[in-house]
């Protein structure tokens, strides 16, 4: 599918592609991440964590380590694969093919884990309902927290803007807030911003200055140099977009509520609507996350554990 050409994004046009179906979660699937093998693992409220073969599609694994259900999942740059869950923990595993060891379980947090994500630095970074957020960073092969965020409201999704801020979410006063790692304070805050909550992929870097944050029928791109709202997109009647999938430097896709995917095209700082893929998936049960894998493939998974491949 995908072509060297930026300008190509009709090669991403899934609205008239037959997927391909899949279903071994039993609960929603709530998170996903390309893995650097060509496969791809997939985190859902069933506690369990499955790792796809890229040609069959079959599970190659299967983790059940989690008292909880799984809220993030990453691959980290020196491919562990990362995990956070409402058991309030943070789960690092080496994968060995069709095995995996238990590297390291992180505890520090006192609530649910809502998403953790890694910096350019190598560092960790989690958020949690406890009010907290944690920076970890690794010494003589294990990570350790360095220091933590105390904020005012739950948190529900971080991250990264510049080389040393973050931005991280307060859900319960619907505010965007701009922390400076270095000197360890907030720098802006913006209110009354619509988010997707509880962790999903509704946050993004459209480009070195713009962040595009997802909530409701809203997509707002905001400017991080100038801590601004740049423009607010109605996208009618989508209930929820839980997930953006950037997929080149130029298009995007998102994932509703209403089990629409939409594709856009990143003009400066503009978003054009490209195609619309209705009822993407059939059984109303809403898309939660939307991902790029390996072979140009775009996966879906829904809240009633089916993944789909387009």
């Amino acid at each position: 599918m995908e072509q060297t050409n930026q300008d190509n994004y009709n090669n991403f046009d899934i609205s008239s592609k037959n997927p391909l179906q899949l279903k071994y979660h039993t609960c929603w699937i709530s998170c996903a991440t390309a893995l650097n093998d060509g496969r791809f693992a997939t985190g859902s409220e069933d506690k369990s964590i499955i790792i796809y073969n890229n040609k069959t599609f079959k599970p190659d694994l299967i983790i059940k380590e989690h008292k909880g259900y799984i809220m993030s999942l990453i691959q980290l740059s020196s491919g562990v694969l990362c995990s956070a869950s409402n058991d309030k923990t943070i789960k690092l595993y080496n994968i060995d093919g069709n095995t995996y060891n238990v590297l390291q379980t992180l505890s520090d947090h006192k609530l649910p884990i809502t998403k953790i994500t890694e910096l350019s630095n190598k560092k960790i970074v989690s958020c949690s309902t406890d009010q907290s957020i944690i920076v970890y960073s690794k010494e003589n092969n294990e990570y350790t927290k360095e220091f933590d965020i105390k904020t005012n409201g739950t948190n529900d999704n971080v991250i990264q803007t510049k080389d040393n801020e973050i931005c991280y979410y307060e859900g319960i006063k619907s505010t965007l807030c701009f922390f400076d790692l270095q000197n360890k304070k907030n720098v802006a805050q913006i209110n009354n911003v619509s988010l997707t909550t509880y962790g999903y992929d509704s946050l993004a870097m459209m480009s070195k200055d713009l962040l595009l944050v997802a909530g409701c029928d809203i997509l707002t791109i905001i400017n991080t140099k100038s801590y601004s709202i740049v423009k607010t997109i109605d996208v009618k009647g989508a209930g929820n977009i839980n997930s953006i999938c950037l997929l080149m430097d130029n298009v995007l896709l998102t994932a509703d509520y209403k089990c629409r995917i939409i594709q856009w095209k990143i003009e400066g700082d503009n978003l054009t609507l490209i195609s619309k893929k209705e009822k993407a998936h059939n059984n109303n049960r809403p898309i939660k996350v939307i991902k790029k894998i390996g072979n140009g493939l775009i996966m879906t998974g829904d809240g009633s554990g089916e993944v789909k491949i387009w």
